[in-house]
Parts: C-alpha cells; sequence; structure tokens
C-alpha cells in the first residue's frame, strides 16, 4: 500500500501522516530524507526525533531508501521533496539524471513487501519561482510527485491542518 501526502509547506502533512502510522502499528519506521545543513538544522532534526519517541525506527538516509530492508514494516517516509533536493544539488544542472535516478530509487522501495506513506511537498500552489534553478527544481518536484501519485493506492492533501483524500482505490476510511 503506498498512501501520499501533499500539501504546502508547515500545512500539518507530517503531523497527520504520524498520526496514521501510528493508528497502523505500535512499531512504526521514520526514513529520513534531510541532509544535516547546520547546527540549527542538527537541532531540530533532534527535537523531532525526541518528540516521536522511542517506539519509532528512526532511518536516517539521504539518498539511496533501497538499501534498507523495511519489508513487513509500516514507513513514514518524509520527505520526497528533501530527497529531490539531494539529488537535484548532486547532479548540477542534470535534470534528466535526477529525475531517472529518483523513479528508479521509487520503483525499488515500492517492490518491497511494506506500507509506505510518503510526505511531499506541493510546490506549484506557492505562486511562480522568481529564479531559473527554483523552476527548474519545481518542474523536477512535480514529475516526481505525479509519478508516485500515479503508483500510490491512496493521495492525501493537507491543507491547514485538515486532511482531504483526493485519491482512494483501495475503498478505506482513516
Amino acid at each position: 500500500m503506498i498512501h501520499l501526502i501533499t500539501g504546502g509547506q508547515r500545512s500539518g502533512k507530517s503531523k497527520f501522516a504520524e498520526k496514521l502510522i501510528l493508528s497502523k502499528t505500535s512499531n512504526p519506521v521514520y526514513m529520513a530524507t534531510s541532509r544535516v545543513w547546520d547546527d540549527n538544522h542538527r537541532k531540530r532534526i533532534e527535537a523531532h526525533k525526541a518528540r516521536r519517541g522511542s517506539q519509532w525506527t528512526n532511518i536516517e538516509e539521504e539518498k539511496f531508501l533501497s538499501k534498507h530492508d523495511v519489508n513487513s514494516r509500516v514507513v513514514l517516509l518524509d520527505c520526497i521533496t528533501l530527497w529531490l533536493n539531494n539529488f537535484f544539488f548532486d547532479n548540477g544542472e542534470d535534470d534528466d539524471k535526477t529525475i531517472a535516478q529518483a523513479k528508479e530509487e521509487l520503483d525499488k522501495i515500492f517492490s518491497q513487501e511494506c506500507d509506505w506513506i510518503i510526505v511531499t511537498n506541493e510546490l506549484g500552489l506557492g505562486g511562480h519561482p522568481g529564479n531559473d534553478m527554483a523552476m527548474r527544481f519545481n518542474d523536477i518536484q512535480g514529475t516526481i510527485n505525479q509519478y508516485i501519485a500515479g503508483k500510490a493506492d491512496i493521495v492525501s492533501m493537507v491543507i491547514s491542518g485538515i486532511p482531504l483524500e483526493i485519491k482512494n482505490t483501495l475503498n478505506i476510511n482513516h
């Protein structure tokens, strides 16, 4: 099962995802994709870990999610935007390579027998980017969001902390 949760920045996506996963399992996996940029960012990451508590299995992986065996688990992948950033900046201006690597890695993780709850940002809601690099990233983010949504069983959008279900091929309620 794949459940994609999208929305704007600070919309409540992660809180919704954490609540949802805890309704499904008492031993969830949190797969965090952010690079540590500076000391303030590191403190924020540590605060998030402390808030989640000891029942979570924490995995920090910047790019190669598939190297972690999460078969038979329920996994919260947070977030696609930060994960794509890692490929985007590592690949320079080779956007095709970034998209290909991201799709390849997603296909690998989706082949594992587990449930995925995936958080991503809906960047297209924020207006037109002010520079070429931001526009390129928005295009890549939109392409990958559509790729995941196409494979997802459930897609929810969170607006001001309120989740709205926009796709459900399983016909289950949350």
